[in-house]
């Protein structure tokens, strides 16, 4: 704790220092002005002050350096992205921890979303696959649920959302409102692995049941097969999730213009798509070595039924907004899907379509100097970005793709964390799903206490960032 209170000053310190010369170059005329007033306004009234009132957590799945990289290279270098505009910048750790009897629990170096989102949500780490309960002997073996950033907002009275391009029901969203051994028992007919915890068992129920149950204020995202299943046990058996939802006086709506009809006087479930909600962008399949002739990747490619992720951000906010505060977690989710895909179009068109939903709440907190963004990723992955002139040994060994960018050259992408059958030899003829990779991923943050994710940490440490602690 001292050495960071160390940090935190000599950063105040040269701060300062910076500042003096920024007024400077102002008054010759010299001040970049491309990352637009966040830093500017956010310098002007940076006085002490309590802990902020709304907080807004961005999740982009997947998102490591590399993938962020991408896709602000393939808009233009010079070109600005949204997360460029946050004031504070670091990185954090995500490692998860392998199964045993009783601690201490060795560490697993290349974690899953379910791990890694119970550790934001929770202040507590776990094994992979676990939805916000701690580590037990084995992963069919339930631990001790663990509280929640959102459950402990909804008890101080704030108003709660979370927002995602995925199943709602999936790691990153689930672990917010329910308490699960494995992910994938995600609807009332997904249990077959985690029987002690249906309804009919006494149990919680699944993911989907559980998200409806904690009346989650604004609950928008893909999945709506998982909601149209029939539960099992409890007083809703025999009925779906859809209707157990309205039952409780949820409003609940299938496209984008019903998410537009929506008001504020009571809760609503969102369900977009059946499964994951579609793509943003389209472009050329990965191949081995050096891969196919650059071009561009095709923008606009989701259905104008499905809102974007911006629109169900901001109609979030809006919903959300109210005299004691709210706490939204927005997940980009198929960064992380596209990335396993090697579909490097995909995965920028998603980073891209994250990077305008974080606008979208910066531009919010300008006006709303009480809240907290933050903005991180789960996980590194597996893309990398390499010379587009490589030729003979400097091949890539893995999955490449070759795109044009805005700036008119070409960015390879290329996926290296899977690609040989069981032998270790023979490459497969398929890309296979990409593996996660364990590296320190980014923390970007604007607002009261965004300063506290300065230096490198653990993403246990957002827990308390969360709460503005």
């Amino acid at each position: 704790m001292i050495r960071k209170k160390a940090f935190v000053a000599a950063f105040a310190a040269a701060s300062v220092i910076a500042a003096a010369g920024m007024a400077s170059a102002a008054a010759s005329g010299a001040f970049d002005t491309a990352r637009g007033d966040d830093s500017a306004a956010e310098s002007a009234s940076h006085q002490p002050q309590r802990g902020p009132k709304n907080v807004i957590f961005f999740l982009g799945d997947g998102m490591g350096t590399q993938e962020i990289t991408a896709a602000r290279y393939y808009q233009g270098v010079q070109n600005k992205l949204n997360v460029d505009r946050a004031r504070y910048t670091g990185f954090d750790t995500t490692w998860s921890v392998k199964p045993a009897a009783k601690p201490p629990y060795k560490p697993d170096y290349d974690p899953d979303s379910a791990s890694t989102g119970s550790s934001w949500a929770t202040g507590k780490k776990t094994i992979d696959e676990r939805i916000s309960q701690g580590p037990s002997s084995a992963d069919n073996v339930p631990g001790t649920n663990y509280q929640t950033v959102l459950e402990l907002a909804q008890k101080r009275g704030l108003k709660v959302g979370d927002v995602s391009t995925a199943e709602i029901t999936d790691a990153t969203p689930a672990v917010l409102a329910s308490h699960m051994s494995l992910r994938g028992c995600q609807g009332p007919a997904d249990m077959t692995a985690c029987p002690q915890e249906t309804k009919a068992a006494g149990g919680l129920g699944s993911i989907a049941e559980q998200e409806v149950d904690h009346k989650v204020d604004v609950l928008l995202g893909g999945g709506r097969a998982r909601f149209e299943q029939k539960i099992t046990g409890g007083p809703y058996a025999g009925k779906t999730v859809v209707d157990q939802a309205k039952a409780k006086g949820i409003q609940y709506v299938t496209d984008a213009a019903g998410l537009k009809s929506v008001n504020d006087d009571k809760p609503v479930l969102g369900l977009f798509n059946s499964s994951n909600m579609s793509l943003e962008w389209s472009g050329p399949t990965a191949s081995l070595g050096k891969g196919n002739a650059a071009q561009s990747c095709k923008e606009n490619q989701r259905p104008s039924n499905e809102p974007s992720l911006s629109d169900m951000t901001s109609k979030a906010i809006s919903l959300l907004e109210n005299k004691k505060g709210f706490f939204l977690q927005v997940e980009g989710a198929s960064i992380d899907k596209q990335d396993h895909a090697t579909n490097a179009c995909g995965q920028i068109g998603e980073t891209v379509a994250f990077d305008k939903a974080i606008g979208v709440a910066l531009n919010y907190q300008k006006t709303h100097p009480d809240t907290l963004v933050v903005v991180t990723a789960d996980h590194a992955h597996t893309s990398q970005i390499v010379g587009e002139d490589a030729s003979g040994s400097g091949l890539p060994t893995g999955w490449s793709t070759n795109l044009t960018t805005k700036d008119g050259q070409t960015l390879t992408l290329t996926y290296g964390t899977a690609g040989f059958g069981g032998d270790g030899k023979a490459p497969v003829a398929v890309p296979p799903s990409q593996q996660h990779t364990g590296a320190v991923v980014p923390v970007w943050a604007n607002g009261p206490g965004a300063d506290a994710v300065l230096g490198t940490n653990d993403h246990t440490h957002l827990f308390d960032v969360l709460q503005g602690r």
